[in-house]
């Protein structure tokens, strides 16, 4: 979209690359603009699997709900949710836990208009504007509210999200309010870049995309991502390589698993101690 069709917020500056949208983009979908398109030809070029690693990433948060569903997780809090594509997390939970509720959150405009879009009439989620950076506003909002009920387990969703807080933001610390808010039983669910497998393409990745957006990435190593889990039980197979999680089919996983250099995985809180 070259343009500035009618559901563009008027607030949006279409000529810079956006996270939200270059994912859109690089998923294969329509909400995004030449920037965007220009910063995902760039990312391809740095290495032509970013694609297959943005799809491959999405295919890993419907499992990872679709697991939590079956333990019997009936409520969701989607940071950095994005904007809506096939398979959103209500649609995933709902198919194996009718009712689930869901709380989408994001701080683009575009992502929070589409949301909106998608959702209304449907009393069981909610959409809502705010910083991941800023946790207990996120606890606190009226939609959040309604709708999460903190005594009861919750799956927190924190999918491609946590490279854009930098180390001087503390995300550690950041991560840690969130856990804390959630109880026994609850899941947190979490994919992160890293820069070990691929460090040639990761840091060409990470230059390309931090000229082009305001929101800079941050790329980390397996035991950076790791402290994110901190007091939480990490489900087998542990922190891996997206494709090594609980694959539908063997078939899925590809003999160098680190091409796709996004490492993922989903802790449990125990019983309080």
């Amino acid at each position: 979209m070259d343009g500035e069709p009618g559901w563009v917020p008027p607030e949006v500056d279409v000529k810079r690359a956006n996270t939200a949208r270059v994912y859109d983009y690089l998923l294969g979908g329509s909400h995004n603009f030449l920037a965007d398109q220009d910063l995902g030809r760039s990312l391809a070029a740095t290495d032509p699997s970013v694609r297959a690693i943005a799809r491959a990433n999405r295919d890993f948060l419907g499992r990872a709900v679709r697991f939590l569903a079956q333990a019997g997780v009936g409520q969701f809090l989607d940071i950095g949710s994005g904007i809506p594509t096939q398979g959103n997390v209500h649609e995933v939970a709902q198919q194996g836990s009718p009712g689930s509720r869901v709380v989408y959150v994001d701080v683009d405009p575009v992502a929070i208009a589409h949301s909106k879009a998608l959702l209304a009439g449907n009393d069981n989620t909610a959409v809502i504007e705010a910083d991941l950076r800023h946790p207990d506003q996120i606890l606190a909002h009226a939609g959040t509210r309604r709708l999460i009920d903190f005594s009861q387990p919750t799956g927190l969703l924190l999918a491609m999200v946590l490279h854009f807080i930098p180390d001087a933001d503390d995300p550690w610390r950041i991560v840690a309010t969130l856990r804390d808010a959630l109880a026994p039983g609850s899941f947190i669910v979490l994919s992160h870049v890293e820069n070990e497998s691929r460090p040639e393409k990761a840091q060409a990745a990470e230059k390309v995309y931090n000229r082009s957006v305001a929101t800079s990435v941050q790329m980390r190593s397996r035991a950076e991502i790791l402290r994110f889990f901190d007091g939480f039980e990490v489900l087998d197979p542990g922190l891996v390589y997206i494709p090594q999680w609980r694959p539908d089919s063997p078939a899925d996983v590809p003999d160098d698993p680190s091409k796709f250099w996004v490492r993922v995985g989903v802790g449990r809180k125990g019983p309080a101690s």
